[in-house]
């Protein structure tokens, strides 16, 4: 059993900071850095790629819609070619820093709404695709299973990675349930440890209505931007260890 941890990072803005990105590179193995259209900027990207080369943490372009005021968590109607060519900007400008830094960007990750839109939207599953092509082929893209990212990608040659969320809610359908629902962001670490590990092992998570919906993941992902992020985190990181499951980066 291997398994992939990640968490969204490098999402302050100028003096404006949100979680403990230093603490949380000491826990994950896969960093998902603000690219600067829903968070992040030129000093806080080189800072955490700085900080994720010296742990050997993999480093990930989490691209957005143009959305600084709404944290990319509102869906956007955007021309294909104008969302294609802002993700290329995106992952160009973040793999040119981390480069710098003595790394490189080894996947890619879609942030909130536009995460979200490309797993039903092929038409946006298309543009993002399309620009992760046009840079380098052999980026993978992490989306859910069902998403219909899988296909797309698959007939443009590039892979895609399997993620699971161990602090969201799920439908039955196997999505996640809406931030705007209630219970949707999961915050015990002990329900959330038990979560991953089930996730893990047995590539099941339970849903809202009870139901059981398949996760065969190889990465599982912990938010940063929640109260507690850290010690959720560690937690998770702890459970995983101690049911036997290798902590790796699927880069």
């Amino acid at each position: 059993m291997v398994i992939d941890l990640n968490a969204d990072l490098g999402e302050g803005f100028g003096i404006w900071r949100l979680g403990d990105d230093m603490a949380l590179l000491d826990v994950v193995t896969s960093a998902n850095i603000a690219c600067g259209f829903h968070a992040g900027d030129p000093v806080i990207i080189r800072r955490t790629c700085a900080a994720a080369v010296d742990r050997g943490v993999m480093i990930g372009a989490q691209v957005s819609y143009r959305d600084l005021a709404g944290f990319g968590r509102r869906e956007m109607e955007v021309d294909p070619e104008e969302l294609c060519a802002e993700v290329l900007y995106q992952l160009a400008a973040v793999d040119g820093i981390a480069r710098a830094m003595g790394g490189r960007v080894s996947y890619v990750k879609p942030h909130g709404a536009l995460y979200n839109r490309i797993c039903r939207d092929p038409e946006q599953a298309e543009a993002v695709v399309t620009a992760v092509v046009d840079y380098d082929r052999g980026l993978p893209v992490l989306t859910l299973p069902g998403s219909a990212v899988h296909e797309i990608a698959a007939r443009e040659g590039l892979a895609t990675v399997v993620e699971a969320f161990a602090d969201r809610a799920y439908t039955s359908a196997g999505a996640l349930v809406s931030r705007r629902s209630p219970g949707a962001v999961l915050h015990d670490p002990a329900e959330v440890t038990a979560r991953a590990v089930r996730m893990a092992t047995d590539q099941t998570v339970t849903a809202v209505d009870g139901s059981q919906v398949p996760v065969d993941a190889r990465s599982i992902c912990v938010h940063g931007d929640t109260p507690g992020a850290v010690l959720l985190a560690r937690s998770v990181r702890d459970g995983l260890v101690k049911a036997g499951v290798t902590l790796r980066a699927f880069t």
